[in-house]
C-alpha cells in the first residue's frame, strides 16, 4: 500500500492511497482512469491513528495533486550516522561498533517538490544524503529485533541534507542538520516491502552520485530499531533516518536532487538560496 498526502485544488491536506486506476475501478474506488494510470484514492482519517481511516470514494490522478511530506506532526526524526562502509571510507573516519544517532527537528521536514534552502549567509556548503526512512507506527520502547515489524508503518525515501562545514565546525552535528526544509521525505510511505536489499540512487541535475543497496547497511532495520527504541520511545509518525552511502557531495543554487529507492519511488527537490 502507497499511502500519499497531498493536497487538491487548493484544498486542505488530505491523506490518500496511490493505486493504478484500473485497478481501483474494479474495485468501485475511482470514478474513471486507463490501465497504469495512478489516482490518488481520498482517505478520511489519520492512518496511524486508532481509528485509521477510510476511503470517502473521492479519487484524482496523481498528475492533478500536489504530493505534500507523507508524515506530519513527528515527535522526532532520528538519523543514523557512518552506517555503511564506503561512506566512512570517504570520510575518513573510523567504523563505529555501535549505531551514532542523532536527531533532526520535526521543522526540517519538507515535501517532494519543497526547496531545499541553503542558509548561505551561515554555510558555503550544503550536500545532499539519499537515505532510507523507516516511519513508526506504533509506541515502540525496548523493541527487540526479531519483532521490529510490528512496529513499523512503512518506509519513504529521505534525504538528510547537511550543512558540512558546520558539521565539521562545531563538532556535534545538531545545527549542520536541523535546518528547516533539511528533511525532504516523499513521495509517499510504502507499507508493503522488505526493506532488507532494495537499490538506492541519488542524483544531482540527472547525473547519478550515489549508488548502493540496503543490504550494505552495517546495521539493519530491525537492528536500528532495538538500538534506538532502547534509548528513547518511539512514538507513531516518528521517522528513522538508516545512513546514506558513499557519494555524497554539495548542492548549488538551482540545482535539483533525487532519491530513488526500488519498490517506494523518487523523491525530487529543488535546491534555491534562503538568505
Amino acid at each position: 500500500m502507497r499511502l500519499a498526502r497531498f493536497s487538491h485544488g487548493g484544498g486542505q491536506p488530505s491523506y490518500g492511497l496511490v493505486l493504478d486506476a484500473a485497478k481501483a475501478q474494479a474495485a468501485e474506488q475511482a470514478t474513471g482512469g486507463g490501465e497504469g494510470t495512478l489516482i490518488v484514492a481520498e482517505l478520511a482519517g489519520h492512518p496511524i491513528s486508532a481509528g485509521g481511516a477510510k476511503l470517502t470514494g473521492a479519487s484524482y490522478p496523481l498528475a492533478d495533486v500536489r504530493l505534500l511530506t507523507p508524515v506530519v506532526g513527528s515527535s522526532k526524526v532520528v538519523c543514523v550516522g557512518r552506517n555503511y562502509a564506503d561512506h566512512i571510507e570517504e570520510m575518513g573516519t573510523q567504523r563505529p561498533a555501535e549505531p551514532i544517532i542523532f536527531l533532526k527537528p520535526s521543522t526540517a521536514v519538507c515535501g517532494p517538490g519543497d526547496p531545499i534552502r541553503r542558509p548561505v549567509a551561515i554555510s558555503d556548503r550544503v550536500d545532499y544524503e539519499g537515505e532510507l526512512a523507516v516511519v513508526i507506527g506504533r509506541i515502540s520502547a525496548d523493541v527487540p529485533a526479531e519483532r521490529a515489524a510490528e512496529v513499523i508503518f512503512g518506509y519513504t525515501c529521505a534525504n538528510d541534507v547537511t550543512a558540512r562545514d558546520l558539521q565539521a565546525k562545531d563538532g556535534q552535528w545538531t545545527r549542520a542538520k536541523g535546518f528547516d526544509t533539511f528533511c525532504p521525505l516523499g513521495p509517499w510511505v510504502e507499507t508493503d516491502i522488505d526493506p532488507a536489499d532494495l537499490a538506492l540512487s541519488t542524483t544531482l541535475n540527472g547525473e547519478v552520485k550515489q549508488q548502493s543497496r540496503t543490504s550494505l547497511l552495517l546495521h539493519d532495520v530491525p537492528a536500528l530499531i532495538a538500538f534506538v527504541s532502547a534509548v528513547m520511545t518511539l512514538l507513531p509518525g516518528d521517522v528513522l533516518l538508516t545512513g546514506t552511502p558513499a557519494g555524497v557531495g554539495p548542492m548549488g543554487k538551482g540545482d535539483e536532487v533525487a532519491v530513488t529507492i526500488e519498490g517506494i519511488g523518487t523523491l525530487t527537490n529543488p535546491v534555491v538560496d534562503r538568505d
